[in-house]
């Protein structure tokens, strides 16, 4: 690790960051990402300009997986990323936003900051110095999309810098996470017992998160598979795949064969995490 010898450039640029940046210092309370973003994106420079020729590259964020939150609770979301410079640097930023400007207020649908300022560590390579850099995104959606369900959906990662001479650089676009509402699916198989050959219904319900009212809804006309499991297997297999109604709720039929398990299954969609019910068991006789 670098010892700073410049130490007043590099104080410098934790105060401009603080000035430009108030999340740094308040992620937790849920500040106004949105403002922050773009103020940091309006110092003169573009996306994917480089004025202090910082790049980024290997952004990731929940480990590459969908971050899906139902109606309550905190959900700790990280993200790891990487940057070079030639001369080093002195600070670096993370941001989820969601919208098609960045520097623009009004085109921003959705702003979260990081909790801290990323934790880097710098190691020298040729032409320069290289940054592991991770933080955390503490997502409420209680409070963070309780104005509406219309920010679920893809995303983007935006990450910025300041090196030692209080250059700029961003990227809006280092990779694309999704942020979905949760699912939840039930199943009920009757009757049971039940007579070999005869019909067997299943009923259940799937329900999503509403960020705006706190509750679990019904989720209209989507595509569900009903799947069964033979008692002694640990295969699943689909018997058909039906709709769900207007107001969320399946029903359908089947012939039973044997002792077994059936449950639905929710693939998820762009806006909504997948969902699998538990598997009802039904003996025949």
């Amino acid at each position: 690790m670098r010892t700073y010898a410049a130490a007043t450039v590099l104080s410098g640029a934790l105060v401009l960051s603080a000035l430009v940046l108030p999340g740094a210092a308040q992620g937790a309370e849920h500040y106004d990402a949105a403002t922050d973003l773009r103020s940091l994106a309006s110092h003169n420079v573009r996306p994917k300009d480089a004025i202090g020729g910082t790049t980024f590259k290997d952004g990731v964020v929940n480990k590459g997986k969908d971050i899906v939150l139902g109606v309550t609770g905190k959900k700790a979301v990280p993200v790891t990323f990487t940057a070079f410079d030639e001369e080093g640097l002195a600070l670096t930023q993370a941001f989820l936003w969601q919208g098609t400007d960045s520097s623009n207020t009004d085109t921003i649908t959705g702003a979260l900051g990081t909790d801290d300022d990323p934790v880097c560590t710098e190691t020298t390579v040729e032409g320069g110095y290289s940054y592991s850099c991770k933080a955390v995104f503490t997502i409420d959606p209680a409070v963070d999309f309780k104005d509406g369900n219309g920010t679920a959906g893809p995303w983007k990662l935006f990450l910025g810098a300041f090196d030692l001479y209080l250059n700029i650089s961003i990227d809006d676009d280092v990779s694309r996470p999704s942020i979905k509402r949760a699912a939840t699916l039930t199943a009920n198989a009757s009757p049971e017992p039940v007579k070999k050959g005869k019909t067997i219904t299943v009923t259940g319900k799937l329900s999503r998160a509403n960020w705006t009212t706190g509750k679990y809804a019904g989720y209209a006309t989507q595509p569900v598979k009903l799947q069964f499991r033979k008692k002694g297997s640990s295969t699943y297999t689909t018997l058909k795949t039906v709709k769900t109604s207007s107001t969320g709720t399946l029903s359908t039929t089947t012939k039973a064969g044997s002792d077994g398990y059936y449950r639905f299954v929710f693939a998820g969609t762009t806006t909504t995490g997948a969902a699998t019910a538990p598997g009802d068991f039904v003996d025949v006789r």
